[in-house]
């Protein structure tokens, strides 16, 4: 049995706010917060009218990213996300309102499938409202995918530098589009490599997201806390600078006189003085190869919780890069500059531009619904309770799943996005049709998780719920059409096929197979079981397919064996759908 590990800590699932207070009420000169959500964090002195808005996010556990850069030079505003689970939508807009200056905003944050869409759909909000808004994805991460592939390489500790030489360029008044030049630029000349000696734990679980034997090594880890690329015996700190060090030269098209900037980072408890080692090493391996330190920093800047391990980022640079490396900034976690002493004159606070989210009414009458069909809005009620009330349950198994080849907050996070759809249910009116209970469930689910599945199930929510807006009640066919647009909406929000390794390989024959038995008359419990015999078989099936998306996709072959714990959790909802309607229909 796994020991479970310590942390100091309140109620887990109120560790984010408690954070958030914490961390404000530390720095009250530099920090507020502001926004419905609560997960806003900005710059008392940054944003203002005529300057480019910088936004930054992602999951917390990785402090002090993100909202540690917040602060006048560099970020206007950092939108916090849920443990290694990105911002919402809501919550990103919550930043981006605070940081408009009426010169567009920027997103940058790093290329993980969860920060993607939840920032994409902010994006397209904002968008809709007038806002201009260019969003950067951070792809420093060498070890995640191949050269030639590098715009699906993830963002791990290069945000840092990538953030900065953006913040600054904003704070010189650039334009919105040579703000996104150089922050592009920062991003092609940053290169990262890192190594875990031991895993993280996340509040909720306390147990190891995965093993790593006294005498071992995991080369390439990700910042979520995912395993590495490979396994290797434990090297001495100078082995071990040698080749992170060079992966990053063989990666960065760098020459004799050419000048970096050097961050050494920690990812949670490994000694300052086992990093300077490794800066050590790393000064001698550039000093050999004629290449000249502009800058360095050692220490914790990028985090993965409690992880042991380190990683090293060289940022290539030029007279521009170097320029806007030195710019003042001061924020909680980096001060650079004139700013260290002198502070920032307080500016007046940017104007702000309102995005409404509110649920949608539905406005159909519901004399023109159509009534046949055994599945009544309250019965679809009590079969999503009975899903929620499964994935509660459930979730240690999940999160163990994903502990294997993701970052083991899989479980949690469902968790997270089904209580709130309870509440969500609670809170509906009795007289709402089947179309308006699914747009409450997915901004429910959708404001509650940030993450992948956020945007995910929140998609299929939307589909499949207006994919039955004629109906008030649900017969077998509209069952059946209900399970394949939630199926199809996972897919283009994903942008995930069968065969994968993702939640698409159980929702996509699930609704083959529903659509199937509905064509042949069955009755609707005859369409749901059909539905979750197909969602296990394919959730079975997954062990034996080499991950393609998503995070586990960066194990290739070591997935292998093992079931996507997302393709679990569709097997788990449809389950519960239909163990609800059977007891419903007696």
């Amino acid at each position: 049995m796994t020991a479970r590990t310590k942390k100091i800590m309140n109620a887990p699932e109120n560790i984010i706010s408690e954070m958030i207070e914490g961390m404000v009420g530390a720095h009250p000169d530099l920090l507020r917060v502001e926004g419905a959500t609560g997960r806003a964090i900005v710059a008392v002195d940054g944003p203002r009218q005529g300057k480019v808005g910088i936004v930054v996010g992602g999951g917390s556990g990785h402090e002090p990213a993100f909202a540690g850069y917040v602060g006048r030079g560099l970020a206007d505003a950092a939108a916090v996300g849920n443990v290694f689970a990105s911002p919402s939508p809501e919550q990103i807009m919550d930043a981006a309102r605070a940081a408009n200056g009426g010169e567009g905003v920027i997103f940058l944050y790093g290329n993980y499938s969860g920060d993607v869409m939840n920032f994409d759909m902010a994006a397209e909000e904002l968008a809709s409202i007038g806002v201009a808004v260019k969003s950067i994805q951070v792809t420093d991460d060498v070890a995640s995918a191949p050269k030639e592939r590098a715009n699906e390489r993830r963002g791990i500790a290069g945000d840092f530098f990538v953030f900065k030489i953006a913040g600054a360029a904003a704070d010189r008044l650039l334009s919105l589009e040579e703000v996104e030049r150089v922050a592009r630029r920062a991003n092609a000349s940053t290169r990262t490599m890192g190594v875990a000696l031991s895993a993280c734990s996340l509040p909720q679980t306390r147990k190891p997201n995965f093993e790593i034997p006294a005498d071992e090594m995991e080369v390439g880890m990700g910042l979520h806390g995912e395993p590495g690329i490979r396994r290797a015996t434990l090297e001495t700190a100078d082995e071990l600078a040698t080749d992170l060090v060079g992966a990053i030269l063989g990666d960065l098209d760098l020459r004799k006189g050419d000048e970096v900037a050097v961050l050494v980072n920690g990812l949670g408890s490994t000694a300052q003085m086992e990093l300077y080692l490794l800066h050590r090493k790393t000064r001698y391996i550039l000093a050999d190869a004629g290449i000249r330190i502009a800058h360095s920093w050692v220490g914790e800047y990028a985090t993965s919780l409690e992880m042991a391990g380190a990683s090293i980022t060289l940022m290539k640079l030029d007279d521009e890069l170097r320029t806007l490396l030195y710019h003042p900034c001061r924020t909680p976690a980096l001060t650079v500059g004139d700013l260290a002493a002198a502070g920032a004159a307080r500016q007046a606070r940017a104007a702000t531009v309102e995005v409404h989210n509110d649920e949608k009414t539905v406005s159909n009458d519901r004399k023109e619904l159509a009534t046949s069909g055994d599945i009544t809005p309250d019965i679809f009620r009590r079969m999503m309770r009975n899903v929620g009330k499964v994935i509660v349950t459930e979730k240690d198994w999940l999160s163990e799943l994903d502990g294997v080849i993701g970052d083991g907050d899989h479980g949690v996070t469902m968790e997270i996005g089904w209580i709130a759809v309870g509440k969500a249910l609670d809170a509906a009116p009795e007289d709402r049709t089947i179309e308006a209970i699914c747009k409450r469930m997915a901004k429910a689910f959708l404001d509650a998780v940030g993450a992948s599945s956020g945007p995910l199930y929140a998609t299929a929510f939307l589909r499949a719920g207006t994919a039955v807006g004629e109906r008030l009640n649900l017969d077998a066919s509209a069952l059946a059409n209900w399970i394949a647009a939630a199926s199809q909406g996972i897919q283009d929000r994903g942008r995930a096929a069968p065969g994968d390794k993702t939640m698409v390989d159980a929702w996509a024959p699930a609704a083959d197979a529903a659509k199937a038995s509905a064509a042949k008359g069955a009755s609707s419990l005859d369409v749901i079981d059909a539905a979750v015999a197909s969602a296990k078989d394919g959730m079975e099936k997954t062990a034996n397919i080499a991950a393609r998306r998503g995070r586990s996709s960066k194990l290739g072959e070591r997935s292998l064996g093992h079931i996507d714990p997302g393709a679990a959790s569709t097997y788990l909802t449809l389950r519960a759908m239909g163990e609800a309607l059977r007891e419903a229909l007696g």
